[in-house]
């Protein structure tokens, strides 16, 4: 298997966010507390951090796909593109509605943004250079 720098370019962001948002959705379902200023009191909290556990892993299984079958790499850049953006916007919202979290949110904020627009921009110049 011949990786090209158009490969790179192309899959980078999609490979951080799986080594990323793989190990945050174990986090967040079984141990939200250890890593965030987070106390789940009830079992609908429980349910609702496992439910986005699975939400952060279904998404990663779709990235993986799209990293090795050529047919499922566009709807893995959309849907990270998406899900970054969706996340990092929703963070933004929270800090001018809520206030200041901790360090791991801002950081988290700032690299959603990142990866996300990244993605954009690779989805825009790859329709660029699919027309020319």
């Amino acid at each position: 298997m011949h990786i090209t720098q158009k490969d790179i370019i192309t899959k980078i962001h999609v490979i951080i966010s799986i080594c990323i948002v793989v190990p945050v959705a174990f986090v967040y379902g079984f141990n939200s507390s250890s890593q965030f200023d987070i106390h789940l009191n009830t079992i609908d909290e429980h349910n609702f951090f496992k439910a986005i556990m699975g939400l952060y892993l279904g998404f990663s299984t779709l990235w993986i796909l799209g990293l090795f079958k050529t047919n499922y790499l566009k709807l893995a850049l959309v849907t990270n593109m998406i899900f970054m953006l969706g996340l990092g916007f929703g963070r933004v919202l929270s800090i001018l509605l809520d206030g200041t979290p901790t360090f791991g949110y801002l950081f988290g904020t700032v690299a959603e943004l990142f990866l996300g627009f990244y993605g954009l921009w690779v989805l825009t110049s790859h329709k660029r250079s699919a027309n020319t």
